[in-house]
């Protein structure tokens, strides 16, 4: 993506830092247009959450069913087991995904992407593919750090078992399951 600035300024592009965090939650947002959710976002993300997403109807006897997300977005996975071991988020950002009790719930979700920024997206005969994965994670039950600090990286434990997919994210939010209508 290049944008054209005034003759002698040069061109602008994003930053390779920027240009990935856009292309994840543009890809979340993508899987919950697939599974038919609402997207939302606040004006500030002063509360740590990037993303919002809605079922627009009743499941059971809750309506409009929500969780909320921050979305990271990393070039460089490292696992070690069945986890990725994720050190992108410092202990202030952790705090606000853990120091609950929230009354919607909350989400670390981890897209992991290319390297190369021209290999984020394909585009095939059959449609589509964005490349990688997205994996989320919860924190019900977990302790919010004493005295955290912005400086301060934690060690987060991401299992690869939880990719997000339109079914998953849909199971998240509280929304039903089964074809959409």
């Amino acid at each position: 993506m290049r944008i054209e600035r005034s003759a002698g300024e040069g061109d602008c592009v994003l930053d390779q830092r920027n240009h990935q965090g856009k292309f994840a939650e543009d890809y979340v947002r993508v899987l919950a247009s697939a599974a038919g959710l609402l997207v939302y976002k606040d004006d500030l993300d002063h509360d740590g959450i990037d993303l919002g997403f809605r079922y627009a109807g009743r499941a059971g006897y809750i309506s409009s069913p929500a969780i909320e997300v921050q979305v990271k977005s990393w070039s460089k996975p490292l696992s070690k087991g069945p986890d990725l071991q994720f050190r992108g988020l410092n202990e202030v950002q952790y705090n606000k995904l853990v120091a609950g009790p929230f009354l919607v719930p909350r989400y670390l979700f981890l897209v992991v992407v290319p390297p190369e920024s021209d290999r984020y997206a394909r585009v095939e005969t059959e449609g589509l593919t964005l490349s990688r994965l997205c994996y989320y994670r919860g924190f019900e039950g977990e302790r919010p750090i004493a005295s955290p600090s912005a400086k301060r990286q934690v060690p987060i434990q991401v299992p690869l078992g939880n990719v997000l997919t339109v079914r998953a994210l849909r199971e998240l939010v509280g929304a039903p399951t089964g074809p959409l209508a």
